[in-house]
Parts: C-alpha cells; sequence; structure tokens
C-alpha cells in the first residue's frame, strides 16, 4: 500500500512539474519576439551612435582642412578672417573660434564660454605631445601639421595652429552631440513603442500558432489515451499540415487496427481452445464414467468406450502440439535445420497416409509429381506442410471428393499444388484463411479431423523459410494451394 501512494505522490510530482506544450510554445515566441526587438533596438543604437560620431568628426576634419587653405595667408585682415570663419561655420554646420597663443578668444566676439578653459588645457597638452614626440624622433616640427583631436560627453572638437599676424593661433572647431542625443531619446521612444506593440502582436499570433501546433497533438494523444483504454476503432483519419504528425497519426491508427485484430484473434483463440480442450476432456470424463459405471464387465463395450477415451486423448494431445509447434514458430525458436532432401519421396508418403480415405469413404486422389525432386529445407516441418495442405483439400472438396496433388520440377522451384473441387473461397475471405482458427462460412462434414491451426502452421513454416506460397481460388470451382519450394543450391546437390 505505501509502494502504491508513492508512485501516486511520484506520478502527481511529475504532472506538477511538466508544462503545457500550448504554454511552452506561446512563452517560446514571446521570448524570441522580445529578445529580437531588444538586440534589434541595441544593435540600432549603437550603429548609430557610431555612423553620426564618424559623420561629425568627418565634418570637422573637411572643415579644418578647408580653413587652412582658405586662412594660408597670414596678412588677411581680421575682417576677412572672420569672414572665412563665419563661412565655414554656416557651409559645415560647426562652430569655430580662433584663439590667441594665450587662449583668449579672438573669434567669435562672445564672452568666454566655462568649459574654455579646460579645452585650452587640453588643445595645449595636445600639441605639446605632439611636438615632444617630435623632437625626441629628431624629426622638426611642422606647426602645420600640428592637429588635436578633442572629445567630450556632448560634443566632438578638432584644434590645429595656424600663424596669422606674426603670431600663432589656435583653431578649434567643435561639433555638439545634442542632436544624436535627442535623436537617440526619439528612437529609444519609438523602439519601445515598436517592443510593446510587437509583443502584443506576438502574444496573439504566438497564441494562434501554439494552439495551431498543439490541437493536432492533442488529437493524437487522446487517441492513445483511447487505444490504452482499449477502444481500438477511434481513429482520427484526419489530415495534418505538418508530416511529421500526419506520420505519427497514420503510425497510431495503423497499430490500433493491429492491436484490434489481435485482441479479436487473441479472444477467438482463448474461445477456440478452451472449446477444443473441453470437448474431448467432456467427452474422456464421460467415457470413463462410463467404463466404471455400465461397461466395465462388458469387454465389447468396455473395448469401444476406451477406444474413444483414446480417439480423444490423442486429438487433444495434437491439438497442444499444434499450439506448441505455432507459439515455437511465431516466437523463432524452432531449431530445424534446412537440409537437402527428395521431395517426391515425401510427397508420395504423405499422400499415402490419406489411402485410408479412397479406400474406406470413396475419395479419389490422384497425384502429378515429377520424380526426384530435391530441395533444401527442413524435412520435418515440410512433412508438416504438405499433410496440412492435403488433409485441408480433402476437407473441403466438392461433391466429387477429388483431390489433385501435383509436384513440378521448374527452373527456379519446385511447384507444389493441392488442388479441390469444392466451391472456393470468397475474395473477402482470401487473406483470412490463414490465420488461426480460421473457419469456412461453409458448414461440411470434415473426413479430415483437424485443429485448426493447419494453414496458420503452414503459413509460419513458409514463412520462416522465405518460401513462396498463396492460393488461388475462384467461387464454385474450387481451391489450389500452392508453394515454391526452393531447389538445392549446385554445391549442397
Amino acid at each position: 500500500m505505501k509502494k502504491e501512494l508513492k508512485q501516486t505522490k511520484k506520478r502527481g510530482a511529475k504532472k506538477v512539474r511538466s508544462l503545457n506544450l500550448n504554454l511552452i510554445l506561446w512563452l517560446s515566441f514571446l521570448i524570441f519576439a522580445i529578445l529580437f526587438i531588444g538586440l534589434f533596438a541595441l544593435v540600432q543604437n549603437f550603429q548609430l551612435n557610431r555612423r553620426y560620431s564618424e559623420q561629425i568628426k568627418k565634418n570637422l576634419q573637411e572643415a579644418a582642412q578647408s580653413l587652412s587653405v582658405r586662412l594660408g595667408s597670414s596678412k588677411l585682415p581680421i575682417a576677412e578672417v572672420s569672414k572665412i570663419l563665419l563661412s565655414v561655420t554656416n557651409e559645415y554646420n560647426v562652430s569655430v573660434y580662433l584663439l590667441s597663443e594665450d587662449g583668449e578668444i579672438v573669434f567669435p566676439d562672445l564672452p568666454e564660454e566655462e568649459d574654455f578653459p579646460s579645452v585650452i588645457a587640453k588643445i595645449r597638452e595636445s600639441f605639446d605631445s605632439f611636438i615632444k614626440e617630435c623632437e625626441e624622433s629628431g624629426k622638426g616640427v611642422d606647426t602645420a601639421n600640428i592637429h588635436a583631436e578633442i572629445e567630450t560627453d556632448n560634443s566632438a572638437g578638432y584644434s590645429f595652429m595656424i600663424t596669422l599676424w606674426g603670431k600663432e593661433h589656435y583653431v578649434y572647431l567643435t561639433s555638439s552631440f545634442e542632436l544624436l542625443h535627442r535623436l537617440s531619446s526619439d528612437m529609444t521612444w519609438y523602439t519601445l513603442i515598436t517592443a510593446l506593440f510587437a509583443v502584443a502582436l506576438s502574444f496573439v499570433v504566438s497564441g494562434f500558432m501554439s494552439m495551431l501546433i498543439t490541437k493536432p497533438v492533442t488529437e493524437v494523444t487522446e487517441r492513445a489515451k483511447e487505444l490504452a483504454r482499449g477502444n481500438y476503432e477511434s481513429g482520427t483519419g484526419k489530415t495534418y499540415f505538418c508530416t511529421e504528425l500526419n506520420e505519427l497519426s497514420g503510425s497510431i491508427d495503423y497499430a490500433g487496427s493491429e492491436i484490434g485484430k489481435t485482441d479479436r484473434m487473441q479472444k477467438e483463440l482463448i474461445a477456440n481452445v478452451s472449446h477444443d480442450f473441453k470437448t474431448p476432456l467432456t467427452m474422456i470424463k464421460a467415457y470413463a464414467a462410463m467404463i466404471r459405471e455400465i461397461s466395465g464387465d462388458d469387454p465389447e463395450k468396455r473395448e469401444k468406450h476406451t477406444r474413444i477415451i483414446i480417439e480423444e486423448t490423442d486429438r487433444l494431445a495434437a491439438l497442444v502440439g499444434d499450439v506448441l509447434d505455432l507459439s515455437r514458430l511465431q516466437a523463432g525458436i524452432d531449431e530445424t535445420e534446412r537440409t537437402v532432401f527428395n521431395l517426391t519421396e515425401d510427397v508420395y508418403a504423405v499422400a499415402g497416409r490419406f489411402g485410408y480415405l479412397t479406400e474406406t469413404q470413396g475419395y479419389t486422389l490422384e497425384t502429378e509429381i515429377d520424380e526426384d525432386v530435391y530441395t533444401y529445407a527442413g524435412k520435418g516441418r515440410v512433412e508438416q506442410v504438405l499433410y496440412n495442405l492435403i488433409g485441408n483439400a480433402f476437407n473441403y472438396t466438392g461433391e466429387d471428393k477429388r483431390v489433385i496433388v501435383r509436384l513440378k520440377k521448374q527452373e527456379r522451384c519446385a511447384r507444389f499444388e493441392v488442388q479441390d473441387s469444392g466451391k472456393g473461397i470468397p475474395p473477402e475471405e482470401l487473406d483470412t484463411i490463414w490465420e488461426r482458427y480460421y473457419r469456412s462460412s461453409e458448414m461440411h462434414k470434415r473426413p479430415v479431423q483437424g485443429t485448426g491451426l493447419g494453414l496458420s502452421i503452414v503459413k509460419s513454416v513458409l514463412k520462416k523459410y522465405n518460401i513462396p506460397f498463396g492460393v488461388l481460388s475462384e467461387e464454385g470451382k474450387g481451391s489450389c494451394f500452392w508453394v515454391d519450394f526452393p531447389l538445392p543450391p549446385d554445391e549442397t546437390a
């Protein structure tokens, strides 16, 4: 009891830990959408900042180069210099400052800005470093090549030295990042709004897609549960959008059909075996009681009753033997080895065992058998096949009581045929005659007592040795069972 409770708790725990496939797919789509939009926003902002910064620096360098060329003459009047500086400011959309060597603003005429001392300090530091490197390397200092790039959180700057009116001056060009910050802020809001919209859209789309995917899976799961409950006929019969789901659904339907067929055969087998066991046991018991109570002192009656007991015992033993043979064959544990033997002699010998029917009950057995036909198979099992097929023909032949047995050697095989003149087999029953306990719909008296397993044993034996077999039948004209026994290999023969 404790063990069962533990197993129940474990199953319950598994159910709690497991997630619904619909929820998993929905969350997966949603998380993917959020991650994709977030990554897109990061890459977009990074590219925007990088491209904008590069463009600003490029503009500053081009503006500086233009100023360097246009201010090449050191004798320009200050008004002309101011005009040139203003022109570059408007043309490149940058702020331009002309600073004296002491750091005073020459152009434009504006009060000193708070951050200019720090900017001038950075310019001087960069220039001094450049001059020091030139002196250490032994190169002359070319003031025309002295420049500095200054970048702060809010702006980018470019500075170079120029000689005006006989003195060194600094030209400082700067461009603000304010537009970039505003654009970045706007893009962040746009991205956030787009992300919210995309999340809402992905919420709906992922829910729809997850339902679309999980619905057929749920249907197939329910079908599998129906199989577990023993309902083998509730096939879905649906076609889904996915090849794998169609294959899975078809496999489950096919499995249900086959399991249902096996279940019916099992029930029929149990019913038939029970009946076939019950009848001889009942008769054995009845006649044993009659011997004890009635015929024990009458030798003639005792002999008759004893013979019946022996016959029923033999019938019971034959049934048990056939059931065991069939089980061994279908389980693949039959140990009969292949040998080369004279099939002609075996056919004659097995056909001769039915001679009592021709002598006592008016049956006719015709033979068309080639001499010295050999085959390569299990000798004992082949004799079992021959006996069951010939016995089946005697049981189902027509009013003329005629059975024909043929054995013809062909190019690649030895064709064995047993033909009767009965009423034939309906087309819908041709595939079922090989099943265990198959019974024809025609009621008739059987001259050969059987167990109902003969053709099933024939099928199992021939499939074990990969020997082709079949039946040709036409209603009203009888049936012809055939087997193509293999000829022995040349080296074995």
